[in-house]
């Protein structure tokens, strides 16, 4: 399953249980917040791990600015999009409300 597939599922997972939602963001107080959210991610057998998250954001910002003005210093600055992990608990927050 695609990383952005699981943290769909883990979004929806966390929009019906309260408990799972709280311990989510909890992690991101943690010294470590992005070791934290993996690992409850891997807990509830989700294999979602470090690299993955950033490899992705990395990987889906380089696919944009390629796909834009073929991809060169032109391109649009896109903050923030390339930060899988902020965008989870964004649309995580957005959706709890």
């Amino acid at each position: 399953m695609a990383l952005s597939e699981l943290l769909d599922e883990l979004e929806r997972k966390a929009l019906k249980d309260e408990a799972l939602r709280e311990r989510l963001m909890a992690t991101r107080k943690d010294p470590n917040p992005l070791t934290a959210f993996c690992g409850v991610c891997r807990e509830m057998g989700l294999e979602i791990y470090e690299m993955d998250l950033i490899e992705a954001g990395e990987f889906f910002y380089a696919a944009i600015k390629r796909s834009t003005n073929g991809g060169g210093e032109n391109s649009p600055v896109l903050k923030g999009e390339d930060d899988f992990y902020e965008m989870f608990f964004a649309n995580l927050e957005r959706h709890a409300k």
